[in-house]
């Protein structure tokens, strides 16, 4: 529906009005503490309802930040969120909630832990399964004798899944430091209806040893109904590995393993966390179960808890997403490969724990048996996507960009150095929006373009990207990427079928005679756009959409270069990409060292900061102004820069 601007009443929140900091949480009674959690949540739907966001995992971890505050003493303990899409209940009530509506807009919070924001960050984070490894380096330093106090990393069930989790778990436990690590299992709840084990709980917190803890979690979970039981050995069993053993895993690495406990039960929270802080010599896990979306019913009963929602009517939980004018690119990559795969049984698709985010649900639903989702662990997918190359298949490997280069090396060494035909399908390639720079995809051309043996493709739209999934299915000599942005399409005509492109071919899109704009990938709308007012101006203007960053179409580029009076090479990625290989042709073949004149125009060599996408690329000076006043710059054509207002 039509996006509308909508006043909704706030909550009344008397117990949160009277919280300034996390110090103020000293001064409430457990009683009160339970009614801070109440607020505190009704506060998050409210904030989230105006700004969109990630609101079922903050709904989910509620109790849980307002018992670690009450227990802790941050910022002097270090208090880590994973991800941090989970953090926006801290960030009320640290010190923040008066520009929580600002959440993810621009000038406003980032939607994810930022150090330079607040020192109740510790650790910035928006890529899984860090925390741990952060809160160890915390903890050793302490032990080092720096100024800090105890470190707590919050992690989620399915990030501890990934490798570099269980690569700081083992670390931690063979160092032995004090250390706490909270697991977020969302995954069941345990809400016993007598309240017998936070009773259990709160008589031996005050008098048992802290091993003691694990022991009632266990006897108590014996003594549960059939459905609540097994839900709960579940939960553990999930975690520990553990089948009738006599340890745990997380006992075998060296921690004390509580659980599993309440998540959402303030009481039981309180005097896990008082027991553990008191009694803790070494490093801890305490596995709390939870509610993704708790306490806001729309988004317990959607399929994904509202995990990222748009702005959204509190009453009915209806999202006010804009009708949209052209096919999402995600949507049309997942499409094409479903159809490609029809006739193709070696066609598979791998994703790492976004098979939604990046499409592949799709084919996974037509064809379950060749979609895998091997959870968060790119390094894995790219390998497993390597042998399952080595092996005839043509797997696509579907990973957004950002995320991809926590798996380059073996990009580098298990795909690239074997010349395996793996398929990279890279979604959220440029700048993203709202989830602002730690998801930005700046990097993938320069760090895919510089592997031998690779070659590497940018859809200009969303017909491109049909015909660059064809192409990729057909190419069996080696490694093949394609990238595309995020969001909807330009609303070109679509292609009933795609055809198979000539590798490192480009194409002209505009003839002219003076000014050659060379784009690679979405931003060929904005070179368009640049070209019909630099014509109006007197400046006559070819437009080439390159396609190919490697290989280069030298052809297409060294016509460019001997027919036009300058060159701007204009690509959605950083410094080092497209622009520079294009500067290293030419300078290898002598075009430099006459009088052509050339620019490239990237991503500045900084992060930028979330806002619309139009905006960060108005702050990236990359839009079609901005490359009109390139032009007329290079061309030394009098003019008053249009940029120069901008500040």
């Amino acid at each position: 529906m039509e996006e509308t601007t909508m006043t909704q009443p706030r909550p009344e929140t008397p117990t949160l009005d009277r919280v300034a900091c996390p110090a103020d949480l000293k001064a409430l009674s457990d009683p009160e503490l339970a009614t801070l959690a109440d607020e505190l949540r009704a506060e998050t739907i409210s904030a989230v309802s105006e700004t969109g966001g990630h609101l079922g995992s903050s709904l989910g971890v509620v109790e849980l930040t307002v018992a670690i505050h009450a227990v802790f003493n941050t910022p002097f303990d270090k208090l880590i969120w994973d991800v941090g899409h989970q953090c926006y209940p801290h960030k009320i009530l640290t010190e923040r909630r008066g520009r929580i509506r600002t959440l993810r807009q621009k000038g406003g919070l980032s939607g994810f832990t930022k150090r330079s924001e607040s020192e109740y960050d510790p650790f910035g984070a928006a890529h899984s399964s860090t925390s741990i490894s952060a809160a160890l380096g915390f903890a050793t330093a302490r032990d080092l004798g720096a100024a800090t106090g105890d470190a707590i990393a919050v992690i989620g069930d399915g990030s501890i899944s990934a490798g570099m989790a269980y690569e700081a778990l083992n670390n931690a436990g063979s160092e032995k430091r004090r250390l706490f690590v909270i697991l977020n299992d969302n995954e069941m709840s345990i809400a016993p209806p007598t309240g017998a084990m936070s009773t259990y709980l709160s008589e031996l917190a005050s008098t048992g040893p802290l091993h003691a803890l694990k022991d009632l979690a266990e006897g108590f979970e014996k003594a549960l109904p059939g459905p609540l039981r097994e839900g709960a050995q579940r939960a553990r069993h999930l975690v520990t590995g553990e089948h009738g053993s006599s340890g745990t895993l997380f006992e075998e690495l060296g921690f004390d393993y509580i659980g599993p406990i309440d998540g959402h039960d303030v009481p039981q929270l309180l005097q896990i966390l008082r027991a553990a802080r008191t009694k803790a010599t070494g490093p801890v896990l305490i596995h709390a179960c939870t509610v993704k979306g708790k306490g806001y019913s729309p988004a317990e009963l959607s399929d994904d808890c509202y995990h990222g929602v748009a702005k959204f009517d509190i009453s009915t939980g209806k999202q006010q997403k804009s009708a949209p004018n052209a096919p999402q690119y995600t949507k049309v990559f997942g499409q094409t490969l479903t159809k490609l795969a029809e006739s193709d049984s070696r066609i598979c698709g791998v994703t790492a724990a976004m098979p939604g985010g990046t499409g592949l649900n799709i084919m996974g639903d037509r064809f379950p048996g060749r979609v895998f989702d091997v959870g968060i662990a790119e390094q894995h997918a790219v390998t497993f996507a390597a042998g399952l190359a080595a092996s005839g298949m043509r797997p696509f490997c579907a990973i957004y960009s950002s995320f991809l280069q926590r798996g380059y090396d073996q990009v580098a060494h298990d795909v690239a150095l074997q010349k395996l035909p793996v398929r990279f399908a890279i979604d959220r390639a440029g700048l993203v929006g709202a989830d602002g720079p730690t998801h930005a995809g700046a990097f993938d051309i320069g760090f895919m373009g510089s592997l031998p043996n690779m070659t590497v493709m940018a859809a200009a739209d969303e017909a491109e990207l049909v015909h660059m999934v064809t192409t990729a299915a057909a190419f069996d000599e080696g490694p093949i990427a394609f990238r595309y942005p995020r969001g909807e399409g330009v609303g070109t005509d679509m292609p009933d079928t795609g055809r198979v492109l000539e590798i490192g071919k480009g194409r002209v899109v505009r003839e002219g005679t003076r000014l050659a704009l060379v784009s690679l990938g979405a931003h060929l709308s904005e070179c368009l756009s640049a070209a019909e007012e630099l014509e109006a101006r007197g400046v006559s203007v070819t437009v080439a959409d390159a396609r190919f960053a490697k290989p280069l179409d030298t052809d297409l580029i060294g016509r460019l270069a001997d027919n036009h009076e300058a060159v701007i090479t204009v690509e959605q990625g950083a410094q080092g990409g497209f622009g520079a290989f294009v500067l290293h042709w030419l300078a290898s073949t002598g075009r430099l060292d006459g009088t052509l004149k050339v620019r490239t125009m990237t991503l500045p060599d900084r992060f930028i900061d979330q806002a619309g996408p139009a905006d960060m690329y108005a702050d990236a000076r990359l839009t079609a102004q901005d490359i009109v006043t390139t032009g007329l710059h290079v061309l030394g054509v009098e003019t008053a820069l249009l940029s120069a207002t901008r500040g």
